[in-house]
């Protein structure tokens, strides 16, 4: 999740391990400052949501070509669990980002309609208006506020991971000549490249920087032992850690502590502000703190929503 990338995500759908499926149910600072505390995705999945009703005052807000057929559609990556992943039936989207935006989409009278797509597709999606948000772990950053415009609701940082006990020594400040996985399009991507440069600069070997379409992928990767460590966002990587049973270590400290924002088009800043005021509204009424404890993420936390917050 690092700030300098046009493009970033921050689950871990389906991770296979040792030739066999591993279902899950379910970017500075210290991970309890950072979102990593983690939940059972079991337990969340079947936990109900808090009941919330329309402010009719938000909802009239709406611009009339969202409002009209009472439905929002969004885009997401659906390979980021705990964020947003594929339940256990194979088909239903489910994760925080899920419960949390469709909570914020009935406070302003309107029903999410998420769809599974390439987290590199989404923000472009967003922009030709075949979805009318994007809410895929989006870290706001100078790049995407130059194409959409973001909504502040949670924060995050970046944390590596490795296989347990650390069987290469991998250490995060010093990864020269290692093979490391990301996920495409991640701000990840340019943090290991940045190192890499490092380590070349400095005479010593490359990283190997092995690039996966999905998070699941990568995760999978770095429990094969095909790849020494692997890094994404932070609720993330330690949710993967929780559900492979102890084949993956967190390495290191969380870094890197940047906001989540939902994306919606460059020149919708007032439908921004009505999502924002929406947010708030959950935030003051203890539902956004219910939804975080639910999953595990009280760490992630903010107090204010902004459209289009200020960044590095």
């Amino acid at each position: 999740m690092h700030l300098t990338s046009p493009f970033r995500r921050t689950a871990v759908a389906a991770v296979a391990v040792a030739g066999s499926a591993l279902a899950l149910t379910g970017c500075g600072g210290t991970a309890s400052e950072s979102g990593t505390d983690g939940g059972s995705a079991a337990g969340a999945t079947s936990t109900p949501l808090p009941s919330v009703s329309t402010d009719q005052a938000l909802a009239d807000r709406v611009p009339a070509s969202i409002a009209e057929d009472g439905v929002i559609a969004v885009g997401s990556d659906t390979t980021y669990a705990p964020n947003e992943f594929i339940a256990e039936d194979g088909s239903t989207i489910v994760g925080f980002d899920v419960d949390l935006f469709t909570l914020v989409a009935q406070k302003l009278g309107l029903e999410a309609q998420f769809e599974s797509a390439p987290f590199d597709s989404i923000i472009a999606g967003v922009g030709s208006q075949k979805y009318e948000v994007g809410v895929s772990s989006f870290t706001i950053n100078p790049e995407r506020l130059g194409q959409a415009t973001m909504v502040s609701y949670f924060d995050a940082g970046t944390q590596w991971a490795t296989k347990a006990g650390n069987p290469q020594g991998v250490d995060p400040d010093d990864a020269c000549g290692l093979r490391i996985a990301v996920q495409k399009a991640t701000v990840q991507v340019e943090d290991i490249t940045a190192r890499s440069e490092q380590c070349e600069a400095e005479g010593k070997p490359a990283i190997t920087i092995d690039q996966y379409e999905g998070q699941d992928e990568a995760t999978a990767a770095v429990v094969s032992g095909k790849d020494d460590a692997g890094l994404a966002d932070s609720p993330v990587m330690a949710y993967a850690v929780q559900q492979t049973n102890g084949q993956l270590e967190l390495l290191g400290d969380v870094y890197d502590a940047a906001p989540y924002g939902y994306v919606v088009a460059k020149d919708q800043t007032e439908f921004a502000q009505a999502l924002a005021d929406a947010l708030g509204a959950l935030m003051s009424d203890g539902t956004y703190q219910q939804v975080l404890e639910k999953w595990g993420l009280e760490g992630g936390a903010i107090d204010t929503p902004s459209v289009n917050p200020a960044v590095g």
